[in-house]
């Protein structure tokens, strides 16, 4: 690598959010199971993992009034893709108090 240049981690875009809702865990588990036909998803003990791609991912851990959301992609841009992405999948499952409130803060 030349001098300048950077590396995938270096140029990776982290933003990290809270859900506020009721039943974090629930709609953790029904984002794992809806996103599963699509990449390999994980979940235990409140933590679904979402390996969109090499260099993207998502966590998602329940926490107390809420879902706790660590998002890593290439870019920002992509970033904020992403987590309107993910408000829509979890605002679908939380249909009975959605739209939930979500707070997002760039590392």
């Amino acid at each position: 690598m030349s001098e300048g240049e950077t590396t995938p981690a270096e140029a990776a875009s982290i933003a990290t959010g809270f859900a506020k809702c009721e039943r974090p865990e629930r709609y953790i588990q029904q984002v794992v199971s809806h996103w599963s036909h699509k990449m390999a998803t994980s979940y235990a003990d409140g933590l679904g993992a979402f390996p969109f791609s090499e260099i993207e991912s998502a966590t998602m851990q329940a926490m107390p009034g809420g879902i706790a959301i660590t998002l890593v992609t290439g870019d920002a841009e992509r970033n904020v893709h992403l987590r309107g992405v993910i408000e829509r999948h979890i605002d679908r499952f939380a249909f009975k108090e959605a739209p939930l409130s979500y707070e997002w803060k760039e590392q």
